[in-house]
């Protein structure tokens, strides 16, 4: 899929929300495609032993936007369940690396997608003033308002899409993804 580079706000959304929807889904659409065809052996492949593996990026981007959705956007609060199934992977470390190995991509889409469509949900049901309001960020130094939160999740997934790319980038020099015409 193109995205559109007008970046005219998302339908269904006031004017600022839903131009932050469109620079999310267009930040959104350029990783899936950096990710489109990888097989399991691509996403599990680690560059080197302090490297992380493109599947556990992909698993930490989906629980980055899934702990500021729920502390920002609302919805039910999460359970101490699932706490312990996401809070671990805000973290990129061996433990993130164990739960993505083994996964093929069309898994990890399908969870950025779940945690997408909840977030979509619930910009709805916010005007553009939201975005200039304190986030509720227990962790957050200062005081970030909504708009910087969801800044931060798109920064994030930026970032980490530049090391997929890169990494991506190497499968091939490596021997580790044979030529595909």
């Amino acid at each position: 899929m193109t995205p559109s580079l007008e970046m005219r706000p998302s339908p269904g959304y006031t004017p600022m929300v839903g131009s932050l929807v469109a620079m999310l889904e267009y930040t959104r659409v350029t990783t899936l495609d950096s990710v489109a065809d990888l097989t399991v052996a691509d996403l599990d492949h680690q560059h080197d032993a302090k490297a992380n593996p493109i599947g556990a990026l992909l698993a930490h981007i989906t629980a980055v936007e899934w702990v500021y959705t729920a502390s920002t956007v609302g919805g039910p609060t999460p359970s101490d369940t699932d706490w312990a199934e996401w809070g671990p992977l805000l973290r990129l470390e061996p433990a993130v690396w164990d739960f993505a190995r083994g996964r093929p991509v069309e898994w990890h889409v399908e969870r950025l997608r779940a945690v997408r469509g909840r977030t979509l949900e619930g910009f709805r049901a916010f005007d553009d003033a939201w975005l200039e309001q304190p986030a509720t960020l227990s962790w957050a130094r200062g005081a970030p308002t909504n708009l910087w939160a969801w800044y931060h999740v798109m920064e994030d997934e930026l970032n980490h899409r530049g090391q997929i790319r890169w990494l991506r980038s190497r499968l091939h020099d490596e021997g580790v993804r044979q030529v595909r015409d």
